[in-house]
């Protein structure tokens, strides 16, 4: 049901969206909640930041506790939020060295101290 859910509906087998659409017809209350998931999907797909406070409005006048929990927690730091989402800016030279010091730690774990550490990371 999940996969149903999150993937854009022309992606689904004939079956399965026909599963989806009877699911859907009887219980309202998730076809609206997967209509702002895929209104969600598409602000991410598309970087509509700029649209997150509309979508944030409608997921509340909604009343879907799960969502409604999940757009108020946006709107903890809404400007990052939506920078992150519009900007062309990335972090990820930055997380993936994070992670290979990460992974290299993890291989050294409990059997040098920072010294090999470091010439560990410096070496690779």
């Amino acid at each position: 049901m999940t996969g149903w859910l999150t993937r854009h509906p022309t992606t689904l087998a004939d079956e399965n969206r026909a599963g989806l659409k009877e699911v859907l017809a009887r219980c309202p209350e998730l076809d609206t909640a997967a209509g702002h998931c895929r209104d969600f999907g598409e602000i991410l797909t598309d970087r509509l930041g700029s649209t997150l406070p509309t979508w944030i409005d409608a997921v509340d006048a909604s009343q879907l506790p799960g969502l409604s929990g999940f757009a108020h927690h946006l709107l903890r730091d809404l400007d990052a939020v939506t920078a992150g989402l519009t900007l062309d800016w990335s972090s990820g030279s930055i997380e993936g060295a994070v992670n290979r010091i990460k992974k290299i730690k993890r291989q050294l774990y409990g059997r040098a101290g920072l010294e090999l550490l470091r010439k560990m990371i410096l070496l690779q």
